[in-house]
């Protein structure tokens, strides 16, 4: 028997919410605009939504310094309403700045401005109103008009003021259950715009199902669960046809996860691994034109909340400057906050200094807040005081974590200068007669510090510097690592003497994957692969972790020297095929049969096919290749026939089998195979979707 979880019954899922309340009923159909007492205001038909570049006023202006809303209802008869959005503006002036007048050359006595302003003149202002929903969006402008006998002088020589107005508009017209962003700002624009978002409420509110006729024939429908299993159940008659859309309603755009048309009672089951906060229900009947209505009821359970947080993932990219990005289907609210991991050590402490704490914005590219990069910096994501990401630059990035000290460096009275260490115990003043790692080592850090041997890693309200330990580390330990050497040599002596029997220990397999780079998301895709398959039994190569080595070395040379260490140590390379890809393959065969060869190319992918294809041609890449293609881009009969002498693999689908012929996994392990594949194509999806959108978006 199921057990009630969470009612869409409505008047408890919008217990809390304010429209439980009465809605105000507008009667007629037009738009008004009214002032408070003493402004004038003039409403002007539907304006382009242009916002331009921000002016400094010369004169006294009038400006928006608050936006407010409400939700209201328009009727032309007692049940024959729409919801609309009510915007409040409150107005005040607003005075030329002194440096702005002194940069136009402008400046003149401070009492010359409140005198301009004691003829009988009045300030006029161009207001806009700008509205946007989804799939719509509209502008209004009304020009306000302040009597100067309102605008007066102050106590104080060249001060204005000015009893602050208000301005409201009636009405925005809104889709039920959608949400909806208002911003105003003034023409030309002196400030920043204001701006806010509405919620609406949906047919569940019985006032919306008494008063707005597209809430009259909705079916009737809940949500409950048992144990992991979260189930929808409707309640449709088989008469009618209504249109059911789940979908992610994230901060950009919509990622669907089921999409029906339902023509009678229905009891979905939603799965475990799509339910996070901003998971939202949507239906409408299957007419034309029909009005949709949202409900998003999992943003307070916390099940969603753990499910978003296990979705979520934190990278970085770059060499010469760490960029990093939160990716997640839901907004987030979070903090990033930057700590140093020493090198050998568990816990990462924040960084001893007031650094700028950034809110989270999902899916967009940051950049970190420092002056030189190092690879013990790390990032945490905090939310609800709780830790919840941490991550550190790959070792591809920036190299492996270093032995280093950071100091801080502080400034007291009279310039004086402070120094202590940061050690999991705090932040160790130098010198010290402490029995730490660090205030042994104290004198000879601030030598290092003076002769200009230490990082400078941050300079503001005080410098942040990592200092190398290898050489005390060096010449404290250096009858260990005699030692350790003796008993490496005896090691290698026994293995050299056992390498028959050693020939046949695990190791980790090596695959190079060679792919056109078609566009940014498509290398991004790659590269999200090449990390899942080197979080498996997989020694990884791809060029997007060899900058370096291109540079110096060339696409064709770098292929021709990671193609000979794979083949060499038993590896596979591994063709990934895309539509850039396939057109790269067709040309080069194309111009291999004129008289002139191919001439060499930058295109790692392309620069290889001058041996790639040769192998095919001549039956000798069996056992050496792979074939590949994401099944969403390119599918699998796309491939062109001369690869078929190898196993192609179509992924997500293949997943496992793609594994199997790269792992070469034993019988005991088919299971955890099977575990390994769904968590790589879970791992892979956000990529996926993100370049399925991009060749959406560019075939419009």
């Amino acid at each position: 028997m199921l057990v009630p979880w969470f009612l869409l019954f409505f008047s408890l899922v919008l217990g809390s919410r304010p429209w439980v309340f009465s809605l105000e009923k507008l009667a007629g159909s037009h738009d008004d605009a009214r002032c408070s007492q003493g402004l004038s205001c003039h409403l002007w038909d539907d304006v382009l939504c242009l916002l331009e570049r921000i002016e400094s006023p010369k004169d006294p202006v009038l400006v928006p310094t608050k936006l407010q809303t409400e939700v209201v209802l328009r009727c032309r008869e007692e049940s024959n309403c729409v919801p609309c959005v009510r915007v409040t503006l409150h107005l005040t002036v607003q005075e030329p700045r002194k440096e702005d007048l002194d940069e136009d050359g402008l400046q003149e006595d401070a009492e010359l401005t409140s005198q301009s302003w004691s003829r009988n003149e009045s300030l006029q202002a161009k207001v806009i109103l700008s509205f946007q929903a989804y799939l719509s969006d509209r502008c209004v402008l009304v020009k306000v008009e302040v009597p100067a006998a309102m605008v007066q002088p102050g106590q104080n020589v060249g001060f204005l003021t000015f009893s602050q107005g208000s301005l409201v508009f009636d009405c925005f017209k809104a889709p039920v259950g959608g949400e909806v962003r208002i911003w105003s700002y003034t023409q030309p624009p002196y400030q920043k715009e204001l701006n806010h978002t509405q919620l609406l409420p949906d047919c569940v509110e019985s006032e919306l199902q008494d008063s707005v006729q597209s809430c009259w024939v909705l079916p009737w429908f809940n949500i409950s669960a048992e144990g992991d299993t979260i189930q929808l159940v409707l309640d449709v008659s088989t008469e009618q046809n209504y249109i059911l859309f789940l979908y992610w309603n994230q901060t950009r755009n919509f990622s669907t996860r089921f999409h029906e048309v339902l023509t009678g009672p229905q009891n979905i089951t939603l799965n475990q691994t799509d339910l996070v906060p901003c998971l939202c229900i949507q239906m409408w009947p299957n007419v034309p034109d029909a009005i949709r209505n949202s409900h998003c009821p999992f943003w307070e359970d916390s099940r969603a909340h753990k499910n978003l947080w296990s979705h979520s993932k934190l990278k970085f990219w770059g060499t010469t400057g760490l960029s990093w990005m939160v990716e997640a289907p839901c907004p987030l609210s979070a903090e990033i906050v930057l700590c140093w991991k020493p090198m050998g050590s568990e816990p990462c402490q924040p960084l001893p200094l007031p650094l700028p704490r950034e809110k989270v914005t999902v899916n967009k590219s940051q950049d970190l807040p420092l002056l030189t990069l190092h690879p013990n910096v790390c990032v945490q994501v905090w939310s609800r005081e709780k830790l919840q990401i941490q991550e550190c630059p790959q070792e591809d990035i920036l190299g492996p974590l270093r032995d280093d000290m950071l100091l801080l460096e502080t400034w007291g009275p009279q310039e004086s200068h402070s120094f202590c260490a940061m050690e999991t115990s705090g932040c160790t003043p130098l010198p010290s007669m402490a029995h730490t790692r660090a205030a042994l080592l104290g004198k000879q850090l601030l030598q290092d510090l003076q002769s200009g041997q230490c990082m400078q890693l941050w300079n503001d309200t005080g410098i942040l510097w990592a200092c190398s330990l290898q050489k005390y580390t060096h010449e404290r330990w250096v009858l260990v690592w005699l030692a350790f050497l003796v008993l490496a040599a005896c090691i290698l002596f026994l293995f050299l003497l056992n390498r028959g029997g050693m020939k046949g220990a695990a190791r980790r397999r090596r695959a190079l994957i060679l792919y056109s780079p078609d566009h940014a998301s498509f290398e991004r895709l790659v590269g999200t692969l090449a990390t899942a398959l080197r979080q498996l039994q997989l020694s990884v190569a791809v060029d997007l972790w060899h900058r370096r080595e291109l540079s110096a070395l060339g696409p064709l040379a770098w292929f021709h020297a990671q193609r000979r260490q794979a083949l060499q140590e038993g590896g596979v390379v591994i063709l990934l095929f895309s539509p850039g890809a396939v057109a790269l393959c067709q040309e080069w065969l194309q111009e291999a049969g004129a008289a002139q060869r191919p001439v060499p190319t930058s295109d790692t992918f392309a620069a290889s096919l001058s041996c790639v294809l040769p192998d095919f041609l001549e039956g000798r890449a069996t056992g050496c290749y792979v074939v590949a293609s994401f099944e969403e881009l390119l599918p699998p009969r796309g491939i062109p026939d001369l690869f078929q002498a190898v196993p192609i693999f179509s992924l997500p689908s293949q997943m496992p089998a793609f594994l199997r012929a790269l792992l070469r996994p034993g019988k005991g392990r088919q299971d955890t195979l099977r575990a390994q594949a769904a968590r790589v194509g879970q791992y892979l999806q956000p990529a996926l979707e993100e370049c399925l959108q991009l060749g959406s978006s560019s075939s419009l």
